[in-house]
């Protein structure tokens, strides 16, 4: 992009920015004459997703800020206000502990106000699962939640829902995109105004009291608490994010005995005691399992800032703790929640689990054994939601509370969860799932992350990691083929996205698929050894060696 459009897209940005602040870095920018940084800002528009927005907090359309905000939130207005009729409109808005957030959500609940939708936004941060079921809970129209999940502290992000309180899918999705894209005025009214003419509503315990309730009305086994929950103790954090004030209530109305680390259970966008928020991350979790060592602790836990990711580790019996897996835990629950269902007499009719396409295909497996059925959907909670809609969604609360129930179950039994995890890999094979992830930044980020993309098209690997790649599934363009037979396709049962997966001969899945919200590619290894007679520990290892070689050759790709 030349020097004088740079510029003149500077000029435009802030012409249209309310917030004086990233006003004042863009005019600081072009007075240093820093085309490198204003390039950065100003070569593309930070893009509406259908995940939203997610982008560097600061000043330019390739930036979060209040005007990408307010803009996205005048489509989306645009769009609800063409699409939803015979009623009164309304939105609710929740933000989580990031920089801005408080501030990007008035942003969005007083464009709301002005094109007559009532906005009901949240008077103090709270988890985005909460998000969802006020929708539900007031009949609301729309949604948001201004977070950037576990992304680092110089990030925000901007979910949208629809009225069943899951974020948006097709055919909403590009239809809001496309107005987004097509705005070319911001409505928006004082805060005072708002509240005086009834189109702003401030909102807490009248949804927060239901939403606790919901949580504990989905245990299976409540009467183990009453029996147990005073001898287990549980360490958590909220990693400077949303989840105490929820968890703790939960927690401490079941009777567990809760130690919140002390260093992360104030909410703070700087996230100081950690590098990457992500919970299930063992760095993320040291001052967690330090302290949980310290009491003796039966498990640890930690949610991500806005509560819809829960991370577990339990003891080892060394004396230290083991890290489970966000698709181990997700196998445990689906474990133990068939397993109470059918011991309880509570089994439905006609059982299922529904998981990503990148998920352990040990859930599968799960299901299986338990006569349930096992639904595959494009990655994101927003299409596992759409696929059960009827359904609450599990949360980053809801998940703990179950888990804390689990582990309550398992002792009863004299087992731990690590026990029964073992005993589920001997029964079924031992799963390793392993990621690996690049960020391409810059302008040319996306053009090199498309070129990875095209060039897979042209050519598909024939082995990774010295294993036969049997046959591929290419989500983009619905079809998939047997390599040994090219020709002969069968249509892909998904909805289009920008995916591709490799089903190798040994029974391993690998996808690739570039972020929707961030410059970067994603590729999952979804590993199975059989449990033959060398026992655990042999397939561990053999599941590593392989996992190993195959990462090997990804990353002779990516750099």
């Amino acid at each position: 992009m030349e020097k004088n459009e740079i510029l003149a897209r500077a000029r435009d940005y802030i012409a249209k920015e309310s917030d004086p602040t990233f006003k004042a870095q863009v005019e600081a920018l072009i007075e240093a004459d820093d085309m490198k940084e204003l390039e950065d800002r100003f070569y593309r528009d930070l893009e509406f997703g259908t995940g939203g927005l997610r982008g560097i907090i600061g000043g330019g359309f390739n930036r979060m800020n209040s005007y990408v905000v307010r803009r996205a939130t005048q489509g989306l207005c645009d769009y609800i206000k063409d699409t939803v009729k015979g009623k009164n409109l309304s939105a609710c808005i929740a933000y989580d502990s990031r920089h801005y957030s408080d501030v990007f959500s008035l942003d969005a609940a007083l464009i709301f106000a002005a094109n007559g939708i009532k906005a009901y936004l949240f008077t103090s941060l709270r988890p985005t699962p909460e998000l969802s079921f006020a929708i539900r809970k007031l009949g609301a129209d729309t949604g948001i939640v201004v977070t950037a999940s576990h992304n680092p502290p110089a990030y925000n992000g901007y979910k949208a829902y629809w009225n069943d309180g899951s974020q948006i899918t097709e055919p909403h999705d590009a239809l809001i995109i496309d107005r987004v894209n097509s705005v070319t005025a911001i409505k928006s009214m004082p805060r005072d105004e708002a509240i005086a003419k009834g189109l702003l509503s401030m909102i807490d315990k009248e949804i927060d009291e239901p939403y606790v309730a919901m949580v504990r009305s989905k245990l299976l086994r409540p009467g183990l608490f009453t029996a147990m929950a005073k001898d287990v103790k549980v360490v958590y954090t909220p990693l400077h994010g949303t989840g105490a004030m929820h968890f703790e209530r939960v927690m401490g109305d079941l009777g567990l005995s809760v130690l919140t680390v002390p260093e992360q259970k104030a909410p703070d966008g700087d996230f100081p005691t950690v590098a990457y928020p992500n919970p299930e991350e063992a760095a993320a979790l040291k001052m967690a399992l330090e302290l949980g060592a310290r009491v003796k602790a039966d498990v640890v836990m930690a949610n991500d800032p806005d509560a819809d990711r829960l991370g577990i580790a339990v003891p080892d019996g060394k004396g230290g703790f083991t890290l489970i897996t966000g698709n181990q835990l997700g196998a445990l629950h689906a474990d133990y929640m068939l397993l109470s269902l059918k011991e309880l007499g509570r089994m439905p009719g006609k059982p299922a689990i529904i998981k990503s396409i990148v998920t352990t295909e040990l859930l599968s497996r799960i299901a299986a054994s338990y006569g349930a059925e096992c639904y595959n959907c494009l990655t994101g909670f927003k299409w596992i939601a759409d696929t059960m809609r009827r359904f609450e969604r599990k949360d980053g609360i809801s998940a703990a509370a179950m888990t804390a129930e689990m582990t309550l179950y398992w002792r009863s039994k004299g087992k731990s969860l690590l026990e029964r995890l073992d005993e589920i890999f001997v029964q079924h094979g031992f799963h390793e799932e392993r990621g690996l992830s690049k960020y391409f930044e810059g302008p040319t980020g996306m053009t090199v992350m498309r070129g990875i993309m095209d060039g897979y098209r042209k050519s598909q690997p024939a082995t990774l990691g010295g294993i036969a790649v049997d046959r591929i599934r290419d989500v983009k363009t619905g079809k998939a083929w047997n390599v040994s037979d090219p020709g002969a396709t069968s249509e892909v049962d998904l909805p289009a996205s920008d995916a591709i997966q490799w089903y190798l001969a040994d029974g391993t899945m690998v996808t690739v698929r570039p972020s929707g919200t961030e410059p970067k590619i994603k590729y999952y290894v979804l590993a199975r050894t059989v449990v033959g007679a060398g026992g655990l520990a042999a397939a561990k290892k053999a599941s590593a060696t392989k996992v190993d070689a195959m990462l090997a050759d990804i990353r002779k790709v990516i750099g």
